[in-house]
């Protein structure tokens, strides 16, 4: 029974202890409530105090750091403006030079151009006889004057003789040598298998141009040495010289290496200008020779007739000195006859006073030899300085 009313008590005493704790709960809780919402109220005041403040000074910080960076970027900012107007003026200039480039490119096809068309117009006057002829001909007179070879003294052009046969040989120079020598100089322009070679696409087709090209200058060489015109020209060697453009030689050695052999048998000798200059400025050198040779030889005439001359002028010189000589004997004997014969007795008239005049006194002259003293050769005087 006790323990009934135990168990009861505990159970009351539970619930009312239940009962105080909650309201207690309820109060705190109700405590707690109004503290957060007057926590809440002053954290909302201070985060817009903190937002105003925040914006005002963060408006500032812009403000000042847009000026400070206008500030700093100023220089950058005009450096960009001369720049750029730099750039505007490069590309001005850029587009005037590229306009004039266009202009001088479109020239120098106009140009190349012209030159195609007079290179062809030449090409296709070379094909011509008569004008490879004087083409030739103007090479190898400039050629000559580069020597120093004068036309009509050292060399003569297109002089003519004939054959045996009656047949007309002419060729483009005789060059004179001194002794009345001379060497015959013909130009040969084998251009038409060259011209072909150098037009052709195919290599091929250019190589047989080429050896065609060969061809034709040993059959130059051939002809010319058949017309043996050291057997028509008086005191020329038994050789011709054919002259030839350097690169239309070189371009027939390279397909004949044969060539040089070819001339030298038929008495053709192939120069081209470089050694036709060398030829020519050796002839020059003994041109130079002959003309001193000449000179020391009418020096050595003119010292024989001036020593003939003076051998003739001492001949006469010295009978002149024996005429004075005679004359100074006579005189002499003249003035002794006087002072012996006459002086005596003309001196006697003062004495009888015919006249107080006296008579000069007449001397002989004397025969006194002159020392002649040889003046010093002047060899003398700079071997002793």
């Amino acid at each position: 029974m006790a323990a009934t009313f135990l168990l009861l008590g505990l159970i009351v005493g539970g619930a009312a202890v239940y009962a105080w704790a909650r309201g207690q709960i309820r109060s705190e809780r109700r405590a707690a409530d109004e503290k957060l919402a007057l926590v809440q109220d002053a954290q909302s005041s201070w985060e817009e105090r903190m937002k105003a403040a925040t914006g005002d000074a963060l408006s500032r910080s812009q403000t000042s750091l847009l000026e400070l960076t206008e500030a700093k970027l100023a220089p950058i900012k005009e450096t960009l403006q001369k720049f750029e107007s730099q750039a505007k003026a490069l590309e001005e200039r850029r587009l005037h030079e590229v306009s004039r480039i266009g202009e001088q490119l479109r020239s120098v096809a106009e140009g190349q151009e012209k030159l195609r068309t007079e290179t062809g117009s030449l090409v296709t006057a070379l094909r011509a006889p008569h004008v490879r002829g004087r083409w030739g001909e103007v090479q190898l007179k400039r050629v000559v004057e580069l020597a120093g070879m004068v036309e009509y003294c050292d060399f003569r052009t297109q002089q003519s003789e004939r054959d045996d046969d009656g047949r007309l040989l002419r060729p483009d120079m005789v060059v004179k040598l001194p002794g009345g020598k001379c060497i015959v100089v013909d130009s040969k322009v084998p251009i038409d298998a060259y011209l072909d070679a150098v037009n052709a696409v195919n290599a091929d087709l250019k190589k047989a141009h080429l050896a065609r090209h060969a061809s034709q200058v040993r059959d130059h060489i051939k002809k010319l040495g058949q017309k043996r015109y050291w057997d028509q020209f008086d005191s020329t060697p038994d050789f011709v010289v054919m002259f030839v453009d350097e690169g239309l030689y070189r371009a027939a050695l390279d397909q004949d290496g044969s060539l040089f052999e070819a001339g030298a048998e038929s008495g053709v000798i192939v120069a081209s200008p470089a050694t036709l200059i060398g030829l020519l400025r050796t002839v020059a050198y003994g041109w130079q020779q002959e003309t001193v040779a000449e000179s020391a030889r009418a020096v050595s005439a003119l010292g024989k007739e001036l020593y003939d001359r003076l051998g003739v002028f001492a001949n006469h010189f010295a009978k002149v000195g024996r005429g004075l000589d005679t004359a100074i004997g006579a005189y002499n004997q003249a003035v002794s006859s006087f002072q012996t014969r006459l002086l005596v007795t003309a001196r006697k008239f003062p004495e009888h006073g015919v006249t107080n005049d006296e008579l000069p006194d007449v001397g002989q002259i004397e025969r006194k030899p002159v020392e002649l003293v040889a003046l010093p050769h002047p060899d003398a005087d700079a071997d002793a300085a």
